[in-house]
């Protein structure tokens, strides 16, 4: 329906699908209803604005806008052609369309899908009161959205779901947060944040209309018209919990009646055990929500319980020992103290009065294992003290004379070391070559263990105070959502006295005399879509002082925010390939090159991108016993370092590119072609992995780019040649177009040598001419060095103008200009279709090759469209 202009579109499913538009007044309640204005549709009928409706024509599956006279103003097509009914969208202008599987929120006036999500078998699409959400009705589940149609969360259900509506409440703060939803036996809610849970349940369907706090208003299978109480108290909890209103989950916590395991997984779930911790008081569950949330009092009182409850020594050491791991975690060493002692855990103690500096607690531990007969204990504690002659007595008295003589003379006791040497000759044995076994070097030799000597001695680890925060405090909790409460009853007190006063009315009056409405403007609003980007939102205001004065809503002590390791920053600040290979992100990396080059044989880069990964670190070693320490290289840190703006060194430079193009001319010069072609193809794995400094680098890089292209589209034509030597024409053309390759001075005039003395040896004479006056007017011919060819080259131009003939028939045409496909070895013409490699830019005729791999560099799909190379970082 349309409130502000009193209509209604009543739609029904009878012959197909049919229409009707009704009109009232809104000024006089014994005014009389328009006859309907009716017609044929598909799914529901929706209003687009105030002055226009749209609905989905059955023949052609179009969107029909038309206005209050029934009359088609408009006819739209829509995004798919599965488009089979049409909701809501929320705003002016817009539609939700349904098609398939999927919602899809599409602007009519611009023609633009704004969103889309998956919601199979729609039913209906229930909009929040304030616009912001909206919840998609399916057959098993709901779907809901923000304004911009990004999902926030899905629920399904086992059974179908009737009907929805959205809380209405006009204070609690629960309006348009809360769904209600209902079933054929229950009535459930859903939040934005994904919760969900059962209200109550139902003898008879029934047909959710609207929400307000505890009320839902409905309708029967009769469509009657009746009143259900509920209780939302749950769903008020979870609310209040997910937006961090803690006075208020405190508050409901001490007045509410919330009870049961669910409330309490639910809030472990959620990270809040000191929450359920306030309601809980069964000793063995609020034991380990004492612990979950580190409350070590609790946690104690709760131990204590449990031991007097327990029947059997085991549970109680238990209950003991996850204390004593929780307390040590927070360096709370006298809790740690007593759950070892409730524990008889005597080696644990042990170590802890070693650690802790306590040495008088050691002796007595030493003199209780004496007493326990606990050769191991009485050792270790001997250890621990540095009490060289207790280990001496404790050897002797276990049997291990030789152990005990050699402590004994290590440690300088020499009379126990002679009483023991009597001991063992008189039980037949000898004390020689004992001492020999031992190195006496100075770095070897056996030294004096002592414990440290404790420096500061404390019983607990330092800690900073915490302020408790409302989750712990019932009195803040109590006193914060007082004040809110106060606050919401001021506002909604003032609203009234606005309202009362009749300022409402008259701004109201105004404003529609002005006839601001936007929904029809005629032309201007074709010109003027400025879409959603540019709409106008209103300012929040903020009150800097807020985290001041609510220190009652705040979580407490929070430690400051951690910086980004570089790495994480490397793939933010770049989209270079190299960029992303050095932070470890191969995904987007192997992502990258795809998009722009379309790589697709990925298995070539592995050694440019691990050593890309292993070059933005150095390993540094640490002090002994612990590991080496990773560092990573940055290229932008020479004025200091850039912080969250850091970018990676890579292993790839320049310089390598260019000793690679040096050694493939070096190779090409001296004929070893399949080197030279190894050499440029390793060049064309390296460059997409360089990162340039500048321009002019860029450049260059892109030239080296070109230079290994032609030359290896050379060297595959030198191969083809050679394939060929059993063909004169076709290995004159294949020589021919050798020439045409954009090779270096030197390396030109050794392609047209070769290619003169091909044609003139196979009597093609009009060619070799040509080859003839193209390499005598090269600038390198007038040096001496190349004396001898100038005056071949000369004879042979003068027999070839003699000869003047072409014994075979060439696919040659020198004047024209012509590239060369790197799949026939054929010429190119202007004009005719070709496609390129999406990365070196190897030319192929028609389409034959478009979809598969490059064969001039090997990486690349031919007949991508991209947008090329990227080497700057």
């Amino acid at each position: 329906h349309n409130p502000s202009e009193g209509n209604v579109l009543v739609c029904s499913e009878v012959d197909g699908g049919c229409y009707e538009l009704i009109t009232f007044s809104l000024t006089s309640s014994s005014g009389s209803v328009t006859d309907g204005k009716r017609g044929s549709c598909m799914g529901p009928a929706c209003f687009l604005g105030k002055t226009r409706f749209a609905v989905l024509d059955r023949q052609t599956r179009q969107i029909v806008v038309k206005n209050m006279n029934n009359e088609t103003t408009k006819r739209v097509q829509p995004p798919v052609l599965t488009v089979d009914g049409i909701f809501d969208g929320g705003a002016s202008g817009r539609l939700i369309l349904r098609a398939d599987d999927r919602a899809i929120l599409f602007e009519v006036q611009s023609r633009r899908v704004l969103g889309e999500v998956t919601a199979p078998k729609i039913k209906s699409v229930i909009w929040s009161p304030d616009g912001s959400k909206a919840a998609i009705q399916c057959k098993y589940g709901i779907v809901i959205v923000d304004k911009q149609f990004e999902q926030l969360c899905s629920v399904t259900d086992a059974v179908r779901i009737k009907s929805g509506a959205w809380d209405s409440s006009p204070t609690g703060g629960t309006a348009s947060e809360i769904f209600v939803y209902t079933t054929i036996n229950h009535v459930k809610y859903c939040l934005a944040s994904g919760d969900t849970g059962t209200i109550r349940t139902l003898e008879n369907p029934i047909y959710a209309q609207t929400v307000m706090k505890d009320q839902l208003f409905c309708l029967d299978r009769e469509a009657r018209t009746k009143l259900i109480e509920i209780d939302t108290t749950e769903a008020r909890f979870k609310l209040a919990l997910s937006q961090k209103k803690y006075g208020q989950v405190m508050h409901m916590v001490k007045h509410s009646r919330l009870c049961g395991r669910a409330i309490v997984a639910y809030l472990q779930s959620k990270g809040f055990p000191e929450v359920a911790l306030h309601f809980v008081r069964e000793p063995k569950t609020r034991f380990r929500l004492a612990l979950a949330c580190g409350n070590i009092d609790a946690a104690i009182e709760c131990a204590l319980t449990l031991e007097q409850q327990s029947e059997s020594r085991q549970g109680g050491r238990d209950t003991w020992g996850q204390l004593g791991s929780e307390a040590l975690r927070q360096g709370n060493y006298q809790v740690v103290e007593m759950s070892y002692q409730k524990t008889s855990d005597f080696d644990r103690l042990s170590f802890l009065y070693l650690i802790t500096g306590n040495i008088v607690n050691l002796r007595k531990m030493l003199a209780i294992a004496n007493k326990r007969g606990d050769i191991m204990g009485r050792y270790h504690n001997a250890l621990f003290l540095g009490d060289a002659e207790e280990r001496v007595r404790i050897l002797e008295e276990s049997g291990n004379l030789p152990l005990a003589y050699i402590s004994a003379k290590l440690h300088g006791l020499e009379d126990d070391a002679e009483r023991i040497q009597v001991a063992i000759e008189t039980c037949g044995g000898s004390v020689e070559g004992l001492m020999e076994k031992l190195s006496t070097e100075p770095k070897k030799a056996s030294c004096l263990l002592q414990p440290p000597t404790p420096i500061i001695k404390a019983t607990k680890w330092p800690t900073r105070e915490v302020v408790k925060t409302t989750l712990e405090d019932f009195e803040g909790a109590t006193e914060s959502y007082a004040e809110e409460q106060v606050t919401q009853n001021n506002a909604t007190d003032l609203n009234d006295d606005w309202e009362n006063d009749g300022y409402g009315d008259t701004l109201a009056s105004g404003m529609d005399d002005m006839n601001l409405d936007d929904d029809d403007l005629g032309d201007w609003g074709d010109d003027l879509d400025l879409g959603d980007d540019m709409a106008e939102t209103k300012e929040e205001v903020v009150d800097e002082m807020d985290g001041l004065t609510n220190m009652g809503e705040s979580v407490g002590y929070t430690l400051p925010d951690a910086g980004r390791p570089p790495a994480a920053c490397w793939s933010i600040n770049s989209s270079h390939a190299a960029v992303h290979s050095a932070a470890g992100g191969v995904t987007s990396a192997l992502q990258l090159l795809n998009r722009q080059i379309a790589v697709s044989d990925f298995s070539k880069l592995q050694g440019a991108i691990v050593g890309s990964y292993l070059g933005s670190f150095v390993s540094v070693p640490g002090v002994p016993g612990s590991g080496s320490m990773s560092v990573p290289l940055l290229s932008n840190d020479v004025s200091g370092h850039p912080g969250d703006n850091s970018l990676p060194r890579t292993s790839l430079k320049m310089k390598n590119l260019v000793n690679g193009i040096r050694s493939g001319y070096r190779f090409f010069q001296g004929g070893k072609f399949n080197d030279s072609k190894d050499a440029f193809a390793s060049v064309l794995l390296d460059i997409p992995l360089v990162v340039t400094d500048n321009k002019n680098e860029a450049t260059e890089v892109k030239e080296m780019l070109e230079i290994c292209r032609e030359y290896i589209t050379a060297i595959r034509i030198k191969g083809a040649i050679a394939e060929n030597s059993g063909n004169p024409a076709r290995s004159t053309e294949l020589s021919a177009y050798f020439t045409h390759c954009n090779l270096q001075p030197a390396h030109l005039l050794l392609a047209l040598r070769s290619a003169m003395g091909t044609s003139f040896k196979h009597k093609n004479f009009i060619s070799a001419a040509s080859f003839a006056r193209r390499l005598l007017e090269l600038p390198d011919m007038s040096s001496e060095r190349n004396a001898d060819l100038r005056v071949k080259a000369t004879k042979v131009l003068q027999k070839s103008e003699q000869m003047a003939r072409n014994e075979h028939e060439l696919n040659y045409n020198e004047s024209s200009t012509f590239s060369i496909d790197c799949a026939s070895f054929l010429p190119i013409y202007a004009g005719a279709n070709v496609v390129n490699c999406s990365y070196c830019g190897s030319s192929y005729a028609g389409t034959s090759m478009k979809g598969k791999v490059c064969l001039t560099c090997g990486l690349s799909v031919v007949g991508i469209q991209t947008l090329g190379l990227v080497s700057g970082s």
